[in-house]
């Protein structure tokens, strides 16, 4: 069981399984939403993830159409996105307190990487999303 929480402890959630692999993701939004040069996130299916406490402090704000970004109201903290049609949300691996086992494997969207981003590693790097299976 992944378990996960926002920075002030109001919002809480469970994850029973992931769904993929956690990536990085360095589109703009993304550096936007988390003031960061990439956000490690992760597919879950929606019947695998669970709110657990606080839901009622739980905002969320639509970074492009369909696409909604959950954060606690109180502090800010980042939780999941979703693309409100499809059957999996996104989780926000930085919020995870326990039970994520699975290293990143992948860079998305570095076609947006800013200059001073200058971390490397050897995971595979595709320009934009992920790639078509």
């Amino acid at each position: 069981m992944i378990r996960g929480s926002c920075l002030c402890g109001t919002i809480a959630y469970e994850v029973t399984a992931l769904a993929a692999e956690p990536g990085h993701c360095h589109c703009r939004t993304c550096q936007k939403a988390h003031s960061a040069a990439f956000a490690t996130t992760a597919r879950v299916k929606r019947e695998d993830f669970r709110w657990t406490r606080g839901e009622q402090a739980l905002r969320s704000f639509e970074s492009t159409p369909g696409k909604l970004r959950h954060f606690c109201g109180q502090c800010g903290s980042h939780l999941m996105a979703e693309w409100v049609t499809l059957p999996q949300v996104i989780l926000r691996i930085g919020s995870v307190d326990e039970g994520l086992e699975t290293m990143p494997v992948r860079h998305i969207w570095v076609s947006h990487q800013p200059a001073w981003d200058v971390s490397t590693d050897n995971l595979p790097r595709f320009e934009e999303g992920y790639p078509p299976k």
